[in-house]
């Protein structure tokens, strides 16, 4: 991916999301475009119009950190956004030597002793590189599936069946695209999530209009709704455990106890319908 493109967009589209009045400006004269003009953005970060007029067009040759938190702040981006702005600026620039990714046996053994707790491990573009039983009952037979399958990206807009898995679907593939998004300022060079951008775009017309958004989110915590085939309704928790290796995390779902949810995720995880890994 071209840096200096994502970076001239990402700009673009954050002004675009402010008017005068969210920044505390006056609005004068009609608007051809939403959002701020350069000039105001410029103003509000305290640099001259042509400074930001070539940081917009992608020229980002020695910029400073403080010249960049004070757009940042005008930008009003979360921290997610910062990182991402950050990332778009100064590229890192390296070519892993190998593409396979693999969870340390270790970690693996701690997720295997959540007995009671969906556990899985993501890695880079969204990959799905290990997972415990009862994430196997909860979010699909990964054993069973070829490893190009075992991607959440893949999942959410190619499987038929999420559309009716996740109660709001589109909450949930706005959410991934932006998560792809943050993967892709972080690893610019990365082939493999270029070709999964790609396939996707081609694949599915709700991805190529999220992917165009270009919003960045990073995993955290929150709460999901699911419709599961043997238990029926869920309600779960998420929390997201971030790991030495920056590229992997392991994503924990559970319920509220004593809670329909609960009872429904005991009698999943006892169900022997649930794959043995």
């Amino acid at each position: 991916m071209d840096h200096r493109t994502e970076l001239s967009q990402f700009l673009r589209t954050r002004r675009a999301r402010l008017s005068p009045a969210d920044v505390g400006l006056p609005r004068y004269g009609r608007r051809r475009v939403p959002g701020l003009r350069r000039e105001e953005l410029a103003q509000l970060a305290g640099v001259s119009v042509a400074y930001y007029t070539r940081l917009e067009q992608g020229h980002a040759q020695n910029v400073s950190g403080e010249v960049l938190g004070a757009i940042c702040d005008a930008l009003r981006l979360d921290q997610a956004e910062r990182d991402h702005l950050r990332n778009l600026v100064r590229p890192v620039r390296k070519r892993r030597r190998s593409a396979q990714q693999r969870v340390r046996p270790a970690l693996q053994q701690l997720i295997d002793a959540m007995e009671s707790t969906p556990a899985i491990v993501l890695g880079r573009r969204l990959d799905i590189l290990g997972w415990n039983r009862l994430a196997c009952a909860l979010l699909g037979d990964f054993p069973a599936m070829e490893p190009g399958r075992r991607n959440l990206a893949r999942q959410v807009f190619l499987e038929p069946a999420a559309r009716e898995f996740y109660v709001d679907w589109t909450a949930k593939a706005t959410e991934i695209v932006a998560l792809l998004r943050l993967d892709a300022g972080r690893h610019p060079d990365d082939e493999a999530l270029c070709a999964l951008v790609e396939e996707l775009s081609g694949r599915s017309e709700v991805f190529s209009r999220l992917w165009a958004d270009r919003d960045v989110r990073d995993l955290g915590y929150g709460r999901k709704q699911l419709r599961h085939p043997v238990v029926g309704p869920l309600t779960l928790a998420y929390e997201t455990m971030h790991l030495p290796d920056p590229d992997q995390k392991v994503i924990a779902y559970h319920a509220e106890p004593g809670s329909p949810s609960s009872e429904s995720l005991n009698l999943l995880a006892t169900s022997t319908l649930v794959p043995a890994g």
